[in-house]
């Protein structure tokens, strides 16, 4: 670690103790006999130090372009590349296990069937979710719910339409439950506007982790908090009145994403502890490449293969989107799922947050007792430096040295300006301020 550059040294008033800072005649024997051991550095980190400080800073956050287009290919591709039914289920009111059979024959594994008695029953559960659609036999009646699930709507019957008519049943008749309004035709609108909220969410959390280590618990949930009822107001006023894919529901989708927001960015606050600089990792795992293929937006749990079927239960995204789909829609399951898996990740963040902070403190006094430094810090430093002695060299050049407090000192009164000073306010210099060979060593 360097000493900057226009810090004057302190003095140390504090008595002489045994084991502590080192005085001017020394530090005691005591403690030069329990030092600790030196950090080793391996061959690779010596010899990357030798690269340009810039460079090296660019080069350590290199992972996170790598890292996404691994996440993207696993998680987007592999969900998206080929959705097939399965499991599918479907409400028949009354029997007909002529129909039955001939699906079970035709696509083997691909839809379930559930036998109602009442009609308002199968409706009512097509409404909520819990059935993809309802068939009655005897009015040869599909019944869907576009809103709710606009590609089940859509290939489902028209599946089915072709088996009933395979065995010898007249093409049957399709009734709408519930329409999507023109300004949301395929139904994305909610999973766009839940990505909004989860991307703001875990954003917010991640910078107060990667920069904000030292902040209290209550300096961080207020930011966390403000920021959030902030992401809420802008993404709702742009979904609502600026681009008009939803109509009304303003101040309820507020609340509602003022809250996922909130708990999202504690979670993410909580992980932020443990990993770090690293934590835009997890939390795009978790919020983002786990989430959205797993939330039903784009094609149901149905269509999906594992793990992203079964991950349909537990992610935000999930409930984020049954949430928003039945305050703009009425349809879906009520918001009991949606208010119990925020609470859950809410609290799960608060947990982590407790002993999270306790364990990156004692981290921190450790590295700061023994010496030890990341390969993130000592570039930071080199850059630091490096930056330092440029500032110094250019000063130079125009006559203008820094001094101790860091205040600008004039050399000469004349003739100060070199070459470089020439050009206009737009290209700078003739030849710019990097026009000398860069220094490759720390």
């Amino acid at each position: 670690m360097s000493t900057p550059r226009n810090d004057p040294p302190r003095k140390n008033d504090l008595p002489e103790r045994a084991g502590g800072a080192p005085t001017a005649s020394g530090p005691p024997a005591a403690a030069r006999s329990a030092a600790p051991p030196k950090q080793h550095i391996g061959r690779y980190r010596r010899w990357y130090a030798t690269l340009h400080p810039s460079l090296q800073l660019i080069g350590l956050q290199l992972w996170m372009p790598l890292f996404f287009i691994v996440g993207f290919c696993l998680c987007y591709v592999f969900a998206f590349h080929a959705p097939h039914p399965h499991d599918v289920p479907i409400a028949l009111v009354g029997s007909d296990p002529a129909f039955v059979a001939a699906v079970q024959k035709a696509l083997p594994g691909e839809f379930v069937f559930h036998s109602y008695d009442s009609l308002v029953a199968a409706k009512r559960d097509v409404l909520a979710g819990a059935m993809a659609v309802a068939y009655d036999p005897s009015t040869n009646t599909f019944f869907k719910a576009s809103a709710h699930q606009f590609q089940v709507a859509s290939l489902v019957p028209a599946t089915l339409t072709a088996v009933l008519t395979g065995i010898g049943v007249a093409t049957p008749r399709v009734t709408e439950l519930a329409a999507l309004p023109a300004r949301d035709e395929y139904g994305t609108v909610p999973m766009y506007v839940m990505l909004a909220w989860c991307i703001g969410g875990y954003m917010v959390a991640m910078f107060i982790g990667i920069m904000g280590g030292p902040l209290r618990h209550r300096t961080r949930m207020t930011v966390i908090v403000v920021g959030g009822l902030v992401i809420s107001v802008i993404t709702n006023t742009l979904a609502g009145p600026v681009v008009g894919a939803i109509s009304g529901h303003f101040m309820p989708l507020v609340l509602i994403a003022w809250g996922w927001i909130v708990a999202i960015g504690l979670a993410v606050n909580g992980l932020s502890y443990f990993v770090g600089r690293f934590i835009a990792a997890p939390a795009m795992i978790c919020f983002v490449f786990l989430s959205m293929p797993s939330s039903g937006g784009a094609y149901p749990k149905w269509f999906m293969p594992e793990p992203f079927a079964w991950l349909n239960h537990v992610v935000v995204g999930s409930s984020m989107v049954d949430m928003i789909k039945h305050e703009v829609y009425g349809v879906g399951p009520g918001p009991a799922r949606g208010l119990v898996t925020m609470a859950c990740y809410a609290v799960a963040g608060l947990v982590l947050m407790y002993f999270g902070k306790k364990w990156w403190e004692r981290r921190r006094i450790r590295a700061i007792v023994t010496g030890r430094t990341t390969m993130f810090q000592d570039a930071n430093t080199a850059n630091r430096e490096f930056l330092g002695r440029e500032r110094d060299a250019e000063l130079e050049r125009h006559g203008l040295t820094s001094t101790e407090t860091g205040t600008l000192q004039v050399v000469r009164d004349g003739g100060w300006e070199d070459d470089r000073a020439g050009g206009d306010v737009f290209t700078g210099g003739r030849d710019g301020l990097e026009s000398g060979p860069l220094d490759r060593g720390r």
